[in-house]
């Protein structure tokens, strides 16, 4: 077992490679050359021109300036001098929230370690029980509760700080889950006008044989939403036309490489082979070629659009409808349409960058299905997630390349080769499906059907930390193979799990430490170096950048990923809640991540990140609620281990935590979380009412009208939008016709672009 040395080594050395990152980001961050690396949120927002520009050549490439080099910490200051209130402005509240993590990890643990180690650690080193005792043990866990006799009077002190630590966590937790709801509150109050406050996605339009899905939501909302309804915006399948029209921007982008490079030398029109790579194939003139290219994927794109409008299947049973006020969206988001709960479901449409376009064409009544799908593959990747790792080692197998390649066993029969093949590719296989698992989740998640990016990212986080949970936390700390840890779960009583887990927590402090500096510590100063991206984006400059578009895709900054950030920072609060009890020491360790952890992350967000929704804040009911997952795991864990030692008088003492925190969560969902899937009418008749004052001649449907069309039917270029807008509003005007089912609609209702007196006649001519 490791010492207080080893872990002092082991902390040494990861604070002098975080120091090594901070060092090289100081160096790289301030050359002219990788200013697009590491400012390009400025950039993008045309705040910010590239130094290479301008001066001396080798000014250009190096900075010379070497005052600036003694100046290499002065980002720190820098990114915690923004306001929070200025953040919310520069980068949207979802990002400021996202760093609200870090710092309620820092309000939650920081007393909770002063408490630790004034009292737990005082209590637990003054034992003699591991020295007197012929089990093998470290200074560290004669800091533990390891050190502890079995059935002493010790364990009260342990006992009431359970207490104190969770009833500090849950105020904490509270404080800053109305901090947040607020701030969402006041956010969607201030923010400006968006489509996506005057919109309602509607799904699983019910089937009318008289009316197409336009005509059928028109008459449902004119009748049932007579003095709000606005427009609406049906929803088409358009994943063909969208793999045509991305197409189409790859042969663009290559044709104004080519023009650009003629421009430049007259007396050469470029030329290129048609094969693979352009290596090999017939060769032929390059702007000829993706001319002729692109005019055909025009044409295609045409007439698949022309079929998509034509064709009644294209149309899902789904629209976005546009109300004239926030508060007529409110009303209809919020309440059931139909005495039939299954059809005319309402939600709030997403605001249209947050859109994930190719999920909208999935039929309504296969996602339940496609749901239960994924929760068993998840169920089988979480608990038998050794398979396909065992699988991709099995190839590696020395006898099996031999099979499978005979001529290179003189090779494989070298011993240095074998040692390599067995000890290093496994090793490898195990590492490239960790680094494939968020894609992995992510794909899951998309194949659910979820309709915003937002929600993808959310629902793929819970994955992951879950994963995480199963196979990092408790797949540690239960030692042995996934099937191992699931044939013990299965053959033993539920009141025993916690037992089996209790017992193995102490003895697993050390791994989790070191894991923490590695991780937590030099993995944060990894994310300031990006070395990665900075790699790749002159990889790109130098191999691929063939025009000003391609110079903005090889800067893209990404976003904050949420999907793979939150799950590890949670998991970061589960260490710390297990072992605050248990064994104190590490929590230092974990204070040390959150605080570094906030600094980094607020830089990146002021000079990188650049999200790309907008979800004010929508993920943090998912954040509490995770938290208080850990704190529950913790004191059940907790009362597992002290059944363990004798202390089983304390059980009844514990029950009552873990009843408490659910209470606690309980009140919490119902205060808070409505803010966070409601909209209050209150606010929105607010924020109505000031803008008909402000700006009382405002085109509302005009503003609407086109917000959520798909991209793909907006064409290439800005002149073509307005074509397209005609051609939608073209497609949902109705035509009179006689109308033999009053299904979904009751009454006769109008239909746009016809005068009053054309009313009549329809219903003079239905039976």
């Amino acid at each position: 077992m490791a010492s207080l040395q080893d872990i002092g080594v082991a902390a040494a050395i990861n604070i002098l490679s975080a120091f090594v990152f901070f060092l090289a980001f100081a160096v790289l961050r301030i050359q002219p050359i990788n200013d697009r690396v590491y400012f390009p949120k400025w950039y993008l927002r045309g705040l910010r021109n590239s130094p290479t520009h301008s001066g001396a050549l080798v000014s250009k490439f190096v900075n010379l300036d070497f005052r600036s080099y003694l100046r290499f910490l002065n980002w720190m200051p820098a990114a915690l001098q923004m306001p929070e209130l200025h953040l919310i402005e520069h980068a949207g509240l979802d990002s400021a929230v996202y760093l609200r993590i870090y710092w309620l990890g820092l309000k939650i643990f920081v007393p909770i370690a002063f408490l630790a180690f004034a009292i737990l650690v005082p209590v637990n080193w003054t034992n003699g029980t591991l020295e007197h005792s012929n089990v093998t043990f470290s200074n560290i866990d004669k800091l533990s509760i390891s050190n502890i006799p079995p059935g002493s009077e010790r364990f009260w002190a342990h006992l009431v700080m359970a207490y104190v630590f969770t009833f500090w966590t849950c105020y904490v937790l509270q404080k800053e889950y109305a901090t947040v709801a607020s701030m969402r509150l006041r956010f969607l109050a201030s923010e400006e006008r968006r489509p996506d406050q005057f919109t309602v996605l509607v799904r699983n339009v019910p089937p009318d044989p008289d009316e197409s899905i336009s005509e059928l939501v028109e008459h449902f909302f004119l009748v049932n939403h007579p003095d709000h309804y606005l427009t609406h915006q049906v929803v088409y399948d358009a994943n063909k036309l969208t793999k045509l029209v991305e197409e189409k921007k790859k042969m663009q982008n290559w044709l104004d490489y080519f023009q650009l490079k003629y421009s430049r030398n007259k007396s050469k029109k470029p030329s290129m082979k048609t094969g693979f790579l352009g290596l090999c194939g017939d060769k032929v003139e390059a702007i000829d070629f993706y001319t002729s290219k692109i005019d055909q994927l025009s044409k295609d794109i045409e007439a698949e659009r022309e079929k998509i409008r034509k064709n009644p299947k294209s149309i899902m049973p789904a629209s976005f409808v546009s109300f004239k006020t926030r508060w007529g969206a409110a009303v209809c988001a919020q309440t059931q349409q139909s005495r039939n709960p299954t059809i005319w479901l309402t939600e709030w449409a997403p605001e249209p960058c947050d859109v994930y376009w190719h999920n909208l064409a999935i039929p309504f009544i296969s996602l339940t299905v496609r749901r239960l799908v994924i929760a068993v593959a998840f169920f089988f990747l979480t608990f038998f997630f050794m398979i396909p790792i065992a699988f991709v080692q099995s190839l590696a197998n020395i006898e099996g390349i031999e099979k499978a390649a005979p001529f290179l066993k003189p090779i494989i029969d070298v011993k240095f080769i074998t040692s390599l093949i067995q000890g290093f590719l496994p090793g490898i296989a195990l590492k490239i499906f960790l680094i494939l698992l968020p894609t992995i989740l992510m794909m899951m998640s998309k194949f659910e059907g979820f309709i915003s990016l937002s929600a993808l990212e959310r629902k793929s986080a819970a994955k992951y930390y879950l994963f995480i949970f199963v196979n990092v936390f408790l797949g540690s700390i239960i030692t042995g193979t996934a099937f191992q840890q699931l044939n013990t779960f299965i053959h033993q009583s539920a009141n025993e799990i916690p037992k089996t887990i209790g017992v193995s927590i102490p003895m697993k402090a050390t791994f989790f430490i070191t894991y923490i500096m590695v991780d937590g510590w030099a993995g944060i100063a990894g994310e300031i170096l990006r070395l990665k991206s900075l790699i790749i984006f002159h990889l790109k400059i130098f191999f691929l950048v063939k025009t000003e578009k391609d110079r903005e895709d090889a800067m893209d900054p990404g976003s904050l990923g949420f999907n793979t950030g939150e799950p590890q920072i949670q998991f970061y609060f589960l260490l710390g809640l297990v072992y605050a009890v248990v064994t104190p020491i590490l929590l230092p360790f974990i204070i040390v991540f959150f605080g570094l952890a906030f600094v980094v992350f607020r830089h990146q967000i002021i000079n990188v990140y650049n999200q790309e929704y907008e979800s004010a804040a929508a993920f943090w009911p998912d954040v509490h609620g995770r938290i208080i997952a850990a704190l529950i795991i913790s004191q059940l864990l907790l009362m597992g281990l002290l059944s363990t030692k004798g202390a089983a008088q304390s059980t009844p003492l514990l029950i009552a935590l873990p009843i408490l925190t659910i209470w606690f969560h309980r009140f919490c969902k119902g205060r808070y979380e409505p803010a966070f899937i409601r909209y209050p009418l209150q606010e929105a008749m607010m924020k109505d009412t000031l803008e008909r004052v402000r700006d009382p001649n405002l085109n509302l449907k005009g503003y609407l009208q086109s917000a959520y069309i798909h991209p793909v039917f907006k064409g290439d270029d800005d002149d073509d939008i307005d074509t397209i807008t005609k051609d939608c509003e073209q497609e949902s005007e109705l035509v009179p016709t006689k109308r033999h089912s009053r299904r979904n609609t009751p009454v006769p209702s109008k239909y746009s672009g016809s005068s009053p007196s054309s009313l009549p006649e329809v219903v003079q001519e239905e039976p």
